[in-house]
C-alpha cells in the first residue's frame, strides 16, 4: 500500500497548524482529528484526550513560547503498523524552531533561536488523525537556555541533524520490499539486542544488524555517540550496567518505509536502577522508559538511529523532579 493519502492528510495538517495564529488552533486539530483524539506525550504532559484539550494544554502554550515557529522535517514516513494495534502509521521527525520569547514550563526565554527536537506518530482512519504519539527533548530546550539539568553526559547532545544521505522525506510512494527488508533489520536488531541476553560481547552483538560507522543520535543527558565502539563505551554499555531485571520490549507500533523505520512503546520497558545511570546513585527502584527510535538502514545493516526517551518522567518515577527542580532554582 502506498498510504500517499494519510501522508497527504498529515502534512496538510502540520500546514494548518503551523500556519494558524494560537487562538486558531483549536479549530484546525478539530478539522483534521477525531473527537475522541488520544494524544501522548512526555512529562509533564503525559496523555491527553480530544482536540481541545491538546491544544489548551500542549500547542498553544507551546506557540506562545516559542513565537515565529518553522517545523524543520527530517523524516517523514508512513507504514502499515506490524504489531497488534495495527492501523496505518505517519510518522515525522525533525525539530520545532522559534524565538524562544516567553517562558515555558518555567524555562527562562532567551530571546534567540531555539530549537524543539520532536518525533511523532500519528494514526489515520477515515482521513482523520486518532491517535499521536510526540515525543519531545524538554531537556534540549532547557540546555539551549543555559539550564543544564543532568550531570555531564557519557556522550554529547548537539541540534541532532537529520540522515548523512539527506533522503529521508519519503513524500512519494516507496518500495514495498525496500521497506520490508528495512522492517526486518530493525527486527532482528531488537532480537538480538532488546532483551539484553545474548552470550556475546556488547560489540559482537551489535556488529550483528549495525554498520561499524553507526551515528546514535540520543537525547540530552545523555548525548550522541559514533562508531560501535563508542557507542558501546559511552552509553550502551553503562546503561547495561546501571540496571537490572530489564523487563521484556513492548511497541504499540512498529513500521517501516524505504530505507527508514522505527518504533514506540508507551512504555517500551522497565528496569531496576542500580546506580550510575547519568550520574545518579542508586535508588534500586523500577522506573519505565517510553521511547521513539528512529532507524536508517544502508544494505544489510543499520547506520542511523534517533532516540527518544522521556527521561523526566523516569527521574520523576524514582522521586526527582527534574524540571521543577532546575526551573525554580
Amino acid at each position: 500500500m502506498p498510504f500517499q493519502s494519510e501522508k497527504t492528510l498529515v502534512r496538510e495538517f502540520y500546514g494548518a497548524l503551523d500556519a494558524s495564529s494560537v487562538d486558531e488552533i483549536p479549530d484546525v486539530i478539530a478539522r483534521f482529528c477525531s473527537s475522541d483524539y488520544d494524544w501522548h506525550g512526555f512529562h509533564p504532559f503525559h496523555g491527553i484526550r480530544g482536540p481541545e484539550q491538546v491544544a489548551e494544554q500542549f500547542w498553544k502554550p507551546l506557540r506562545r513560547s516559542l513565537t515565529r515557529i518553522q517545523r524543520r522535517l527530517d523524516i517523514f514516513m508512513a507504514g502499515e503498523n506490524t504489531l497488534e494495534a495495527g492501523g496505518v502509521w505517519v510518522c515525522s521527525m525533525g525539530h520545532l524552531m522559534g524565538l524562544f520569547d516567553k517562558p515555558w514550563l518555567g524555562i527562562c526565554p532567551t530571546g534567540k533561536m531555539a530549537f524543539l527536537r520532536y518525533c511523532a506518530f500519528h494514526r489515520v482512519e477515515g482521513n482523520k488523525i486518532t491517535q499521536t504519539a510526540m515525543y519531545f527533548d524538554i531537556p534540549h530546550l532547557m540546555m539551549q537556555a543555559g539550564q543544564n539539568p543532568f550531570p555531564p553526559q557519557t556522550a554529547v547532545h548537539l541540534v541532532q541533524p537529520g540522515p548523512l544521505t539527506h533522503d529521508g522525506l519519503l513524500y512519494g510512494e516507496q518500495s514495498a520490499e525496500t521497506g520490508q527488508k528495512t522492517l526486518n533489520t530493525i527486527n532482528a536488531m531488537i532480537t538480538d539486542l532488546g532483551q539484553w541476553d545474548s552470550e556475546l560481547s556488547l560489540e559482537d552483538e551489535l556488529a550483528l544488524t549495525w554498520k561499524d560507522d553507526m551515528v546514535w543520535w540520543g537525547p540530552a543527558g545523555i548525548g550522541a555517540t559514533y562508531t560501535i565502539e563508542r557507542y558501546a563505551k559511552q552509553h550502551s554499555g553503562p546503561f547495561r550496567a546501571a540496571f537490572a531485571e530489564r523487563s521484556k520490549t513492548s511497541h504499540i507500533c512498529r513500521m517501516a518505509e524505504g530505507n527508514y523505520g522505527g518504533f514506540f512503546g508507551w512504555p517500551n520497558f522497565s528496569a531496576i536502577h542500580t546506580g550510575g545511570f547519568m550520574g545518579m546513585p542508586a535508588s534500586q527502584e523500577r522506573g519505565e522508559f517510553r521511547v521513539i527510535d528512529i532507524y536508517r538502514r544502508e544494505g544489510d545493516k543499520l547506520a542511523e538511529n534517533w532516540v527518544f526517551i522521556d527521561l523526566l518522567h523516569f527521574w520523576n518515577q524514582l522521586g526527582v523532579d527534574i524540571l521543577n527542580r532546575e526551573t525554580r532554582a
